[in-house]
Formats: C-alpha cells, structure tokens, sequence
C-alpha cells in the first residue's frame, strides 16, 4: 500500500473513529458533572487542548463553523470552568470510551497503529495544524488501548487541518465547504438555511478538488512510514473501525 492508497484507506475509518466519543452518553454525563452540557463540553474540551487562548484561535482551529457557535462552544463555556483543565477532562474522556469500546482489538495491532501514528504526527511541522499541536502534547500513554485512540484523535485533527488548508488553496470558502460536505452539518455548525449557497457545478468541482488535494497532502505525511507501517496505521484503523459495531469493554 503507497501512501496515497493508505490516505485514502484511511480516510473515512479515521474520520468516524477520532469523532466517536464526542457525543457518547458517558461524554455527556462527565459534561453534566463539570456544569457544562455536551456541546459546551465539546468546544471548551478540544480547543482547550490548546491551551487558554482567544477565540479568534478557536475560530482558525474550527473553521468550518460559524462564528456565532462561538459563544456557546468557548466563551460561555470558559466563564464556567477552565479550558486547561476541561481538555485534561476530555481527553480521559476519550480513554474511557477507548476502554469501553476497543477491548478485542487485539494488542499488537493497537501499538503497531500507534507508534506509526505518532511517526507521522512527529514529522509535522509545529505551529501549522493548531488542534495537532493540542493534542500532541499529551504523553503518549502506556496502555495500547489508549495509545490507539489518541493516535486515532489526532490522525483525525491532523486531516481536518490539512483539509483547511486545501479548501483555502482551492478558493472554497469555509460556508461552501461545509454545505457541499452535509447540509445537515451545515446547521449542526451553525449556519441558518438563508445562508446556504447556490451549488454550481463550479462549486462542486471545487470541492471535488478540496478533497482530492486534501488526499495527497496526507500522503505526503505518511511518506515518513515504511510499507509495514502503512500496512500497521491501516489495518489499525479498520480493526478500530469495526470495533465501534460491536464494542467490548477491556478486560
């Protein structure tokens, strides 16, 4: 498998995996315990992985909501508990679902998807993909389980920041991109049904291209991996995957 193939292998498995604990039923009880809801436990909980910043940060490390979800995702949020903190909250929220979930993935396969996770994650340049740079900043952990999971966390905010960077260089404006993607996420992200755009076949090329160049971006940062490290962060990212049909709790 080429790095390209694996990029696109790995695309939707990484998406849906580094997403899934987002919105779990134990994500929003530990929401409800810290005073906040799910949402608000969302926003303050991965942006705060980059520490307390301004929301113009947040807004470049989202893109692709509007900016009037702001005051519910990060500063609402952060008058009720510190960002810090909350992300250090998240992320063991994270774990838990991992142990929860990924308990008949078989050891070697985890650690394998790991270490070649984090090989790549260690070749990307600081100070491009800021949600990256939050996450990277957690000690890898001992345990194969969640040393999977916060690969699978950060593979995923690695592809969303390099899919920003495609959308900008192909001339797609945040709105657009988000529309053409889902129109249901288009409201999920904030934006109102008279804002939607005119979907042209322009538009649609564009978008076409986003994806494409998001693809090869990608492969360029799994050109670091040998053939059996590819072969690792791919067949991890399945086993991961199918796990999520039929989670079984670690022993």
């Amino acid at each position: 498998m080429n790095s390209l193939e694996l990029a696109r292998a790995t695309a939707d498995p990484i998406q849906t995996l580094g997403m899934s604990f987002y919105f779990d039923p134990a994500t929003s009880e530990r929401a409800k315990e810290l005073g906040l809801n799910v949402f608000e436990f969302y926003g303050l909980g991965r942006a705060g992985t980059m520490g307390d910043v301004e929301v113009e940060t947040v807004e470049r490390a989202f893109t692709f909501f509007h900016p009037r979800v702001y005051d519910l995702l990060w500063t609402g949020p952060k008058a009720k508990a510190d960002p810090v903190a909350t992300a250090a909250q998240y992320v063991a929220v994270a774990y838990e679902f991992a142990d929860r979930t990924f308990g008949a993935v078989e050891l070697g396969a985890l650690s394998a998807f790991a270490a070649a996770a984090q090989k790549v994650v260690a070749a990307v340049p600081e100070e491009r993909h800021l949600l990256v740079d939050g996450y990277r900043q957690y000690p890898v952990p001992t345990s194969p389980v969640h040393a999977a999971y916060l690969a699978a966390i950060l593979m995923r905010e690695l592809r969303g920041g390099v899919h920003i960077e495609a959308v900008a260089e192909v001339g797609l404006s945040p709105l657009e991109a988000c529309y053409i993607q889902d129109a249901n996420l288009f409201k999920m992200h904030g934006y109102q049904e008279d804002e939607a755009p005119e979907v042209t076949p322009d538009l649609e090329a564009l978008k076409v291209r986003a994806e494409e160049l998001t693809e090869q971006k990608i492969a360029t940062y799994f050109e670091v991996l040998s053939d059996e490290e590819r072969d690792a962060l791919a067949e991890g990212a399945r086993l991961m995957f199918d796990a999520l049909a039929t989670p079984v709790a670690v022993a």
